[in-house]
């Protein structure tokens, strides 16, 4: 027994060390923009790209100079950049479009005094011999000509003019342009990484994977000893600074959210973490470069992997338990990661075949839907599966069923909230108030969700199947790429990434699935009103002991419908089963009959509800 403990305790030490490493690996090595670098980046561009970008970089001193800091270097990206963007349009500008001189030649001769006469005429004294700039530069500002329209200040007319003429020199220069987005930014910044990384990343990789895993498993592994009964058994949960909150809890916290929001809006800090992956990668592509993507897949799966062990060991007791958790990671590792790596290696879309609308709010959006449509017959049969799926499947698995078809049996997030976030599902809210809540975010996300749909669908049917309407991308006033912008930005990386995984510490592993899947929402009416699935409760036996609803991860009070012998049918209750694996008297049974007494709502009478003396003198 000595022996076991000393060695979870090490597994522990092991494990909290990969941690320390893998945060430590944010900071080792560093940076050098090479010529090299530039090429092999933008090797898909232009020459012009290439050489003008070393120019610049070579003229701000930043080419082949070593900088140890990713935050300094990528502000010397993103200022290297727009000074190449600069000097780009100028360069365009003054070959293809207007040069500083030539706005000024045709100001001079539109400003009169006070009066604006602007006119074609004036073009073409300025372009005597350039018919193509005439007609560029009048299709784009005829209708600024004297007798078109009035102008009382010639700043007036100035302001216009060179608006419109930034938009052609702008729009010249589109393709030899270099936005400094986060793509951009993430594929410098990685292409310069220099020192221990890039030279013994697979070391890297097992000091952080390796240990972590093995680690992870010794600690886990040994509690199958240490901890010879089965089950839940209530000692210390909320006790433990780890799973009720406390220090290490906050730091769990701290370290998921951190990870969340670099992973979604600033990659390129995490660049070291993804090229310790690169190894991986290079499993399916040789030579390949990992994206933030990739880096999360692994990280995802591995977790879910580990923890799954875990379930195994915790629910061994339990056939449901085991088979439900083996679903999960089957899923989640061959649909959502490797099929998403090797689909397209054949020029398949990668997709993951089982993740439905509206779930995935991209599955209308033109790109999308154009990449099916390209990649051939099996390209359109994906297409329409997902289509089949979300309308067809879904609701009849789950009238069938029920939710946890999906939820607790092939959704992705549901699997890592199920392994992973399995040591949080007590801090699940049982109040009324989170049930509120809960009913007040989660059913207007899907309307959000089906707005968005409908609206991003219209614009997409144009530019697939209407393309003389393809300049209007709105639908009831609401622009179809701002409004996937926005939901992608507020329900896809806030709500589904940083609050509902960061979160498990403090909210529970289930706060994304009970407040803000669309998906979940879509279900839970048909699970409500329309399916054969319900938890049956044998009311005698219960002891009311409360383990049931201490361990509901979506915060149902399930003792109370227990206590009265009444069927439990909720929209968000999503059948993972824990509340029947951790009943001490078998009270509560997951079942699928008919739908014919399926809801029986028992009232349970208080002593305040009657006068007991007019009961016995009716006796």
């Amino acid at each position: 027994m000595k022996i076991l403990k000393t060695l979870r305790l090490l597994g522990l030490v092991v494990f909290i060390a990969s941690v320390l490493i893998f945060i430590g690996t944010l900071f080792i090595g560093g940076y050098t923009l090479t010529e090299k670098t530039i090429e092999t980046v933008f090797s898909s561009k232009t020459a012009f790209v290439a050489t003008t970008l070393k120019e610049v970089a070579q003229e701000k001193g930043i080419l082949n100079k070593e900088i140890g800091n990713a935050f300094v270097f990528t502000n010397e990206i993103e200022s290297l950049l727009q000074n190449y963007n600069t000097q780009v349009t100028a360069a365009i500008a003054k070959e293809k479009g207007l040069s500083e001189e030539e706005i000024n030649q045709i100001f001079k001769q539109s400003i009169q005094g006070n009066a604006i006469l602007y006119s074609k005429e004036i073009l073409q004294n300025v372009f005597p011999n350039d018919a193509a700039k005439v007609k560029l530069v009048d299709e784009a500002t005829n209708w600024m000509y004297v007798g078109t329209k009035k102008y009382e200040k010639p700043a007036d007319f100035k302001n216009d003019f060179t608006s419109k003429i930034s938009d052609i020199n702008r729009s010249n220069a589109q393709e030899y342009l270099l936005y400094p987005n986060k793509y951009t930014k993430f594929d410098l910044v990685k292409a310069s990484i220099v020192g221990p990384l890039q030279e013994h990343n697979s070391l890297y990789l097992f000091l952080t994977f390796g240990l972590g895993i093995i680690g992870s498993l010794m600690f886990i592994l040994t509690g199958l000893f240490l901890e010879p009964i089965p089950g839940i058994k209530n000692n210390g949960i909320y006790l433990s600074e780890a799973t009720n909150r406390g220090w290490v809890a906050l730091f769990v916290f701290t370290f998921l959210v951190s990870f969340y929001i670099l992973l979604y809006f600033y990659p390129f800090y995490i660049v070291n973490w993804t090229r310790i992956v690169d190894p991986l990668k290079g499993i399916f592509i040789k030579g390949a470069s990992a994206s933030q993507w990739f880096l999360y897949g692994i990280l995802y799966c591995v977790s879910m992997i580990v923890m799954g062990v875990r379930m195994f060991i915790k629910y061994r007791h339990n056939n449901y338990q085991i088979v439900r958790t083996a679903s999960v990671l089957f899923f989640q590792i061959i649909f959502a990661f490797l099929l998403v790596e090797i689909l397209p290696l054949f020029d398949l879309p990668g997709v993951d075949l089982k993740n439905a609308w509206p779930l995935d709010y991209n599955f209308v959006t033109d790109w999308n839907v154009k990449q099916h449509l390209e990649a051939g017959h099996l390209g359109k049969f994906m297409l329409v599966w997902g289509i089949v799926l979300s309308l067809i499947v879904v609701p009849v698995m789950v009238y069938f069923y029920g939710k946890r078809w999906y939820c607790s049996w092939v959704c992705g997030c549901g699997g890592l909230a199920e392994t992973l976030g399995d040591p949080y599902r007590q801090l699940s809210d049982k109040r009324l108030i989170a049930w509120k809540i809960e009913r007040w975010t989660i059913y207007p996300i899907l309307v959000f969700a089906v707005i968005m749909t409908l609206v991003v669908g219209y614009n997409t049917y144009n530019i697939v199947y209407n393309p003389s309407n393809v300049g209007d991308s709105t639908l009831f006033g609401i622009n179809a790429y701002k409004i996937n912008e926005i939901y992608g930005f507020l329900i896809g990386s806030i709500f589904a990434g940083v609050i509902g995984t960061g979160f498990y510490p403090i909210l529970g592993n289930r706060s994304w699935c009970r407040f803000g899947c669309p998906l979940a929402a879509y279900m839970g009416i048909i699970q409500r009103f329309k399916s054969r699935f319900r938890i049956t409760t044998n009311g005698g036996q219960c002891i009311s002991c409360g383990n049931c609803s201490t361990y509901c991860e979506q915060g149902i009070d399930v003792r109370a419908y227990a206590q009265k012998g009444e069927n439990i049918v909720r929209a968000s209750c999503v059948g993972c089963g824990v509340c029947a694996a951790v009943c001490p008297r078998g009270v509560l049974k997951l079942e699928n009959s008919t739908e014919k007494g399926r809801i029986n709502p028992n009232e349970i009478l208080l002593g305040n509800d009657l006068d007991l003396m007019d009961l016995v003198n009716q006796k």
